[in-house]
């Protein structure tokens, strides 16, 4: 496997398979391939938080919206890994965030 994409798949696969580190793995190495790969920093964190690898999973979710800060699923996926810590406040505030951004709001101004 070479890019990205052949990693996401791979780790898809695992997923698909009930092998959440493998699945972990493959995404990981896909997102050491493409920094910028939001979907691959997505299935990882969504990954490592089924894993209970909650402080890697919120890492990941950071990156999502580095890459897309008004992404409402980045948020929302945010706001579940925050649910798991126990992080009450954290996760209304991610949670409202994407409320925002359903709603057709920005959280951050695009770049020109």
């Amino acid at each position: 496997m070479e890019t990205a994409e052949d990693w996401l798949d791979a780790g898809n696969t695992h997923l698909a398979l009930g092998d959440l580190e493998e699945a972990a793995a493959a995404y990981r190495k896909a997102t050491e391939i493409d920094p910028d790969h939001f979907d691959a920093w997505h299935a990882l964190g969504m990954a490592l938080m089924k894993l209970g690898r909650y402080e890697e999973a919120l890492a990941a979710g950071q990156e999502t919206i580095r890459i897309r800060p008004n992404d409402q699923m980045a948020y929302t996926s945010l706001s579940l890994v925050y649910v798991r810590m126990g992080k009450v406040k954290e996760a209304e505030e991610m949670g409202a965030k994407a409320r925002i951004i359903s709603w057709g709001g920005k959280i951050k101004k695009e770049q020109a």
